[in-house]
């Protein structure tokens, strides 16, 4: 098949060719095919649907008369990103073709950044394209004209659909979706992977049916290391990499253009300052992007990186996805990415197009990163890449929606519930759970049915559910969506006729701790606080030393279980001698020490060891399942041990591995032997073991918010964070007495097990110990793995300066020990 003319004229006029994939995807667009095209970063894919979308319904640009604008055509495309930079770039990017052919159609962008003057002329008219986030299309289908103004729409395509698969999120784009089919039949939809490793599943939970296309994989990746000058024996997570502070000066001087991948927000303004620090020439080439910056300042970054104008950006996950920068030559990682799908992501970022080949370096923050780099570089290569799964039947978000679909226009429940059932995370909701869903919005379940604010939603006298109170409309409106976060306060400069220069958000939880006077950093300036006022954080410059680093939410991720097996095998490698990379050979000397004193772990051996000190009894456990599944697994085993004679533990973990501590002595091996690490009874001892009251009511906060029952406040007068918390534990607790059959209370009893506890991982985890062998160790200090396990444990309970003072010494001691390195 010729290629489509408006491609043909446009790849021609670049001297490009059109790759296989992207035909395919143009002729199935062509035949009104909905379906997944999945290939790797930098390949192509925005192109396959944008010029299928531009050749199946796109016309020249009509001419002008009367010195009037011509009319565009309506609403054809709703493009969905996860990300606000993400959208705009989209934007820029499908403009180019629209201008350069001169085609009659109108692009524009919808998100949280978006000013009112703009959202007013798209509600008087919509564009024919319009790229935008799935909270963004949650509030265009909360018009009354919902309907009327979507019906011109052909296709919708959602960008990157791997990051919106495993979180509630992607529940609300499904939801939306069969709102759109309802309305649509015909709607064409499209869905644009990369990283996935359960396309089938991504499929289906996209769309009803449709094909899959399969675009380039061949992109070549290359993963490197940089590697220390000096070995740590005795690692310790804490202190960000910035021992490595030089060589990274010298990456970046050597590259024309990079970004530097933190983990954390914190890390990021850490390393920002570092680098100034360390170059001070290079102010205004390098510069800072996380999410919490003020949307001028991102969007300044993201132009002048496309550009070429800047040397260096230190970023987090805010420059994770799709955002084309083709002069970027090097990516570098700062400590563990902690999952081959999201590595994979950012070394995308460089090369950013067909054919060019992308890099990433990584930069151990500590010396068991080195192993973990070793096993990144092999898992990496193998393309062993994490899959993502939808959360089912999520009754919060389900309830919001319900709420949405009343305020677009009303619903008659049985032809609400047939639409609802048409997402895949609804598909086999129960008539139980649909009844407690339409009970709950209308007048909130049985214990708040004297309150009037939770009569959201009343039938009327044709039996169309709809939202009676314009007053609870506006509140949910401003509710919509699923991500939920400390309240967070605007940063702005203090100026006394005020109105000064806003320099984006920071959680409230932060600067709660911060007396008017004290030094905090933030977006890459040392800032003392003035003043906190409705919801404003004043501040002003200083020259000022030691500033506190702000902590935002989510800092931690688990180890994936496809990394960690890596990094088991990479320990089984060492064990037989074979150091057959450059990182695992440069962690050869903590690896000997490890083997010497004790052992190295194994996949089907599980590695333990057992300290007497000062401090009493200590258990260390290597299962590797990622931070997450440790913490109840340590709270597992210290209840177990608790039941059988009564005792009192301190515990610590980490992504590797965790920690018992008992002031009084304990038979690890009898403790072993007696069943201690069974999988039987899982649930029940972990709920047990755990203040599972406690972290159901934390969950529930979320849960409480995404369901409407507690609001936020409105803007320029938001609730505080201690507010909101003390409303939803309030409900809480009236749920827990008068209303026990209350499903939302047996959701955040699952979503603890399920999210914060990841109990599937901690299950498999088990059974694979129970299948395998145990390997208990005598050890006479700590060993290289067990000695990160003691610093966690002691950052609880000492200051930093006191906790470096303490390590030093320890360090000293050890190093001592093991002598001088080969």
């Amino acid at each position: 098949m010729p290629c489509p003319d408006y491609a043909k004229r446009w790849f021609a006029a670049r001297a490009w060719k059109p790759f296989p994939f992207q035909r395919a995807v143009w002729r199935a667009l062509s035949r009104g095919q909905s379906g997944l095209l999945h290939a790797s970063t930098g390949a192509g894919k925005t192109y396959a649907l944008w010029f299928g979308a531009l050749n199946a319904w796109a016309k020249p640009r009509p001419a002008a008369s009367d010195k009037r604008r011509p009319a565009m055509a309506p609403l054809t495309v709703l493009w969905i990103t996860p990300m606000r930079a993400l959208a705009a770039d989209t934007l820029r990017a499908l403009q180019v073709p629209v201008d350069e052919l001169d085609l009659g159609w109108s692009l524009g962008l919808r998100t949280g950044d978006t000013n009112s003057a703009e959202r007013a002329r798209q509600t008087r008219r919509l564009p024919t394209v319009l790229v935008t986030t799935p909270e963004s299309l949650c509030l265009m289908l909360a018009r009354e004209q919902a309907q009327v103004e979507l019906a011109s729409l052909r296709l919708v395509v959602v960008d990157e659909w791997h990051e919106l698969l495993g979180n509630k999120r992607g529940v609300q784009v499904q939801l939306a979706l069969a709102r759109l089919r309802r309305w649509q039949p015909q709607l064409i939809t499209w869905g644009i992977s990369a990283t996935l490793g359960n396309l089938d599943h991504a499929q289906q939970a996209l769309m009803p049916e449709g094909i899959r296309v399969q675009g380039a994989n061949d992109k070549t990746l290359k993963v490197d290391t940089l590697l220390p000058a000096s070995v740590e024996r005795f690692p310790w997570a804490g202190h960000l990499g910035l021992r490595m502070l030089e060589a990274v000066v010298e990456q970046v001087e050597a590259s024309h253009s990079c970004l530097l991948f933190t983990n954390t927000r914190a890390q990021s303004e850490t390393w920002y300052q570092a680098l100034l620090q360390a170059r001070p020439d290079w102010a205004g080439l390098i510069a800072l992007h996380h999410g919490s910056l003020a949307r001028e300042v991102r969007e300044w970054v993201e132009l002048a990186l496309k550009q070429g104008q800047l040397k260096a950006v230190v970023c987090t996950s805010s420059l994770d996805l799709g955002v084309d920068f083709l002069p970027v030559e090097r990516v570098l990682q700062i400590g563990s990415a902690k999952g081959v799908a999201r590595l994979i992501q950012r070394a995308g970022r460089s090369g950013h197009a067909p054919g060019r080949p992308s890099r990433v370096t990584l930069v151990p923050t500590h010396s068991l990163e080195l192993v973990e780099a070793a096993a990144a570089e092999q898992a990496v290569a193998a393309r062993r890449i994490e899959p993502r799964v939808s959360p089912q039947q999520p009754l919060d978000v389900l309830v919001q929606h319900l709420v949405t679909l009343a305020l677009g226009g009303g619903f008659r429940p049985d032809d609400a519930l047939a639409e609802v059932r048409g997402a895949w995370a609804y598909a086999t909701l129960g008539e139980g759970a649909w009844q407690w869903a339409l009970a709950f919005i209308r007048h909130g379940g049985l214990s708040l049915l004297a309150y009037p604010d939770y009569r959201r939603v009343e039938p009327d006298e044709h039996g169309v559910w709809r939202v009676p109170d314009a007053r609870l409309g506006r509140r949910h409106r401003l509710n919509i969506g699923t991500i939920v976060s400390d309240a967070a306060l605007n940063v702005k400069f203090w100026s006394k006729g005020g109105g000064g220069k806003s320099l984006g958000s920071i959680e409230e939880g932060f600067i709660a701790r911060l007396r008017p006077g004290e030094l905090f950093l933030f977006g890459g300036r040392t800032l003392e606080l003035v003043r906190v006022e409705q919801m404003t954080a004043y501040v002003k410059r200083s020259s000022g030393k030691k500033p506190a680093v702000p902590r935002w939410n989510g800092g931690r991720m688990p180890l994936s279980n496809e990394l960690a097996e890596a990094v088991v095998e990479q320990f089984e490698a060492a064990a037989r001698g074979d150091y057959h990379s450059a990182p695992l050979r440069a962690a050869k000397p903590l690896l000997q020490v490890q083997q010497a004193w004790s052992a190295l772990p194994g996949r089907n051996r599980l590695l333990l060891e057992q300290l007497k000190s000062r401090e009493g009894w200590h258990l260390f456990l290597y299962p590797f399942a990622g931070r997450l599944v440790h913490v109840g697994l340590a709270s597992l085993l210290a209840w177990r041990l608790s039941q059988r004679a009564p005792a009192s533990f301190s515990m610590s973990v980490n992504d590797y591995g965790l920690e018992l501590l008992s002031p009084s002595a304990v038979n690890w091996q009898a403790a072993l032997d007696g069943g201690l690490l069974s999988p039987a009874n899982l649930v029940h001892d972990v709920l047990a073991s755990l203040n599972a009251g406690e972290l159901a009511q934390r969950r529930f906060r979320e849960i409480a918010r995404i369901a409407g029952l507690v609001f936020a406040g409105y803007p320029g007068a938001q609730k505080s964070t201690r507010q909101v918390q003390a409303s939803s534990s309030l409900f809480f607790q009236v749920f827990r007495q008068y209303d026990t059959g209350n499903l939302l209370l047996s959701q955040a009893e699952h979503e603890v097990l399920s999210q914060e506890l990841d109990v599937v991982r901690l299950a498999h985890t088990l059974e694979h110990i129970h299948g395998g062998a145990l390997d208990l160790r005598v050890i006479g200090r700590p060993t290289p793995l067990a000695f990160p396990l003691l610093v966690e444990r002691m950052r609880e309970s000492l200051s930093s300066e006191k906790l470096a003072d303490r390590i030093a010494r320890m360090v000293g001691d050890l190093e001592r020990a093991a002598g001088p390195a080969a």
